[in-house]
C-alpha cells in the first residue's frame, strides 16, 4: 500500500507571480512529489499550495519551500488582509493513504526542528502536532501576529516556540507547522463593501463563538473595499457539510441586509463535499452518487474486464456493495479457473487418454460456471441495491406504506433467490473439482483441491447470504421453498466438496 501525506503550505505573497513561481519550483525539484494546486489571493496577500507524496520527500519539499520563502519574503514589507505570523505561515501535513495523523504529527515536528536548527526561524506546533493543549488552534499560536510575536516571544512564556530560537526572524517570522485532517477552504462573498457584516457573520458562524461546529471564520474586506468576505476553514466538511454553513450564512448575512454575491473553494475540495452540496440543492430523492458517470466508472459493476485492483478497492470501500455475497460469487468464479487449469494440463497427455472426454466436458462446464458466476456476482449487490431502495420508499399514507411492503418483501426475496442461485453455481464447482481431483493430471491433484474448498467456501458464504435475508422475510409459500432449496443445496455442496478432498488426501498418501 502506498503511503501518501498531503502538505498544504500558506505563504504570505499573494502580489508577486514570481516569488510564488520560485517557491513551486524549489518543491518541483524534489523526485517524488506532485505538485496538485496553488492560488494566489492578492486581497489576502497569500498563496496556498498543495502538493502530495510519500512522507520523505514530502518532508524535503516542505522544508526547502521553507527555506526559499525565508529568502524571498520580508514580513516587514507585508500588509494583506488575512492574519500571517510567518514568511511560511502554516504547514499542514494531512494523512491521506497508509499514514495516520500521529504519523503526520512526528513530520511536522521533524520539519519543525530542521528549519528551527538550519534557518533560524522559530517553530510552533499546532494541532495534531502540539505540544500543549493551548497550542492545538492555529488561531491560538497566531495571536498578536508578526509584529505582536516579535515583541512577545522570549518575554511572554506562552510564546516560546517548540523549536529554534527565542526570538523572532527578523524578516521571515515564525512558523506554525502542524498535523489535521482534511479541510476545506471556502469563502462567501457578500454583496456588501461593509465589512463590519462579514465580521458580525464570521462570528455567527463560527464554533469558536457559539456557531457551527467545525468551522473556523473571519471577515475581511476585499477588492479595494467594494465587497466584504466571510473566509472559513471547514474543518470536517462530512459532520458540517458545506450547504449547511451556506445557509447560516444567508441567513445571518439578511439581517443585515446582505446576501451572498459568490463563493470560492481555495484549494482542493473533496468530491464527497461538491456532490452533497449537489444534492442538497437539487432536493434529490433516492439518489445514489453512482449515479454519477464518472464514480460508476471509477466502481464498476463486476466483469472481466473490471481489473482486480479495482474491485478490491471497491470491496474494502465504505459502502455495503459489493459484500459478502458478491464475493462469495467471484470466489467461485476463480475456482473454475483451478479446474480449467487441471483440465488443460490433463488434455492431449498419453498418460491420461481416458481423461479426455471427461476433461473437455470440465473444460467446457467450467467456463460456462466461471461466466454464470461474475454474472451473479454483479447480481447480488444490485439486490442487495434494491432492497436499500425498497426500505427508502416514503410511507406517509397506508397505500404508500403497503406498497412500501410490499417492494421490501418483493427485493428480500430476491436477494435470497441470487445467493441461492451462487451457492447452487458452487455446488457444480465442487463437482467438476471432485472429476479433476479424480482423472486429472496427478501433478496438479492439490490444484483440484484447492478449487473444491474455494468451492466450498464460495458456496457456505453464499448460503449464509440466504439464511440472512430470509430471517428478515415474513413467512410466505416463497420463503418456505428458499429454505427447504437451501437445506438440499448445502448437503450437496458438502458431499461434492469431500469427494475432491478424499482424491486429494489419497494421492498425497499412495
Amino acid at each position: 500500500m502506498p503511503r501518501l501525506v498531503e502538505c498544504v503550505p500558506n505563504f504570505s505573497e499573494g502580489r508577486r507571480p514570481e516569488v510564488v513561481e520560485r517557491i513551486l519550483n524549489a518543491i518541483a525539484t524534489v523526485a517524488g512529489v506532485t505538485l496538485l494546486d496553488h492560488e494566489m489571493d492578492p486581497d489576502h496577500n497569500r498563496s496556498v499550495l498543495t502538493f502530495a507524496g510519500e512522507p520523505e520527500p514530502v518532508m524535503e519539499a516542505a522544508f526547502r519551500a521553507i527555506a526559499m520563502a525565508e529568502t524571498l519574503i520580508d514580513l516587514t514589507q507585508h500588509s494583506g488582509q488575512h492574519p500571517r505570523m510567518g514568511a511560511t505561515d502554516v504547514v499542514p501535513f494531512v494523512p491521506v493513504e497508509g499514514v495516520t495523523l500521529d504519523d503526520c504529527a512526528e513530520m511536522a515536528r521533524v520539519v519543525g526542528e530542521r528549519v528551527g536548527r538550519e534557518l533560524g526561524i522559530p517553530v510552533f506546533l499546532y494541532e495534531a502536532a502540539a505540544s500543549t493543549p493551548a497550542r492545538r488552534s492555529l488561531a491560538d499560536v497566531r495571536r498578536g501576529e508578526f509584529e505582536g510575536l516579535r515583541e512577545a516571544i522570549g518575554k511572554d512564556s506562552t510564546k516560546q516556540p517548540d523549536f529554534g530560537p527565542e526570538r523572532i526572524h527578523p524578516t521571515a517570522g515564525a512558523t506554525a507547522i502542524g498535523a489535521r485532517r482534511f479541510l476545506v477552504a471556502f469563502n462567501a462573498n457578500l454583496n456588501t463593501g461593509d465589512v463590519r457584516v462579514a465580521k458580525a457573520v464570521a462570528a455567527a458562524i463560527r464554533e469558536q463563538s457559539g456557531g457551527l461546529k467545525n468551522v473556523r471564520a473571519l471577515g475581511f474586506s476585499i477588492e479595494n473595499g467594494r465587497r466584504a468576505q466571510v473566509s472559513m476553514n471547514l474543518v470536517d466538511v462530512e459532520s458540517t457539510p458545506v450547504h449547511r454553513v451556506l445557509a447560516l450564512i444567508r441567513d445571518e448575512a439578511a439581517r443585515h441586509g446582505a446576501s451572498i454575491s459568490g463563493c470560492e473553494v481555495v484549494g482542493l475540495i473533496p468530491e464527497a463535499a461538491m456532490l452533497a452540496a449537489a444534492e442538497h440543492s437539487l432536493q434529490l430523492e433516492n439518489f445514489q452518487r453512482d449515479q454519477v458517470l464518472e464514480l460508476r466508472l471509477r466502481k464498476p459493476p463486476l466483469s472481466e474486464a473490471v481489473p482486480i485492483a479495482t474491485f478490491f478497492d471497491s470491496v474494502a470501500g465504505p459502502t455495503p456493495t459489493p459484500g459478502g455475497g458478491t464475493v462469495a460469487a467471484f470466489v467461485g468464479s476463480l475456482a473454475t479457473t483451478l479446474a480449467t487449469m487441471v483440465a488443460n494440463l490433463t488434455l492431449g497427455r498419453k498418460k491420461y487418454a481416458a481423461s479426455e472426454a471427461a476433461m473437455v466436458a470440465l473444460k467446457r462446464d467450467a467456463e460456462r460456471l466461471r461466466v454464470e458466476l461474475l454474472v451473479l456476482a454483479r447480481k447480488d449487490s444490485e439486490a442487495f441495491e434494491a432492497v436499500l431502495a425498497a426500505r427508502r420508499m416514503i410511507q406517509t399514507n397506508p397505500a404508500e406504506v403497503s406498497a412500501r411492503e410490499a417492494a421490501i418483501a418483493a427485493a428480500e426475496l430476491e436477494a435470497a433467490r441470487v445467493p441461492l442461485a451462487t451457492a447452487k453455481a458452487c455446488v457444480q464447482v465442487a463437482e467438476l473439482a471432485a472429476i479433476a481431483a479424480v482423472s486429472g493430471n496427478t501433478n496438479a491433484v492439490t490444484d483440484a483441491g484447492v478449487a473444491g474448498l474455494l468451492a466450498r467456501a464460495a458456496g457456505e458464504g453464499a448460503c449464509w447470504n440466504v439464511e440472512i435475508n430470509l430471517k428478515s422475510m415474513p413467512a410466505s409459500a416463497d420463503k418456505e421453498n428458499v429454505a427447504a432449496d437451501l437445506a438440499a443445496t448445502r448437503v450437496a455442496l458438502y458431499a461434492a466438496e469431500s469427494k475432491s478432498r478424499a482424491a486429494v488426501e489419497a494421492a498425497m498418501n499412495a
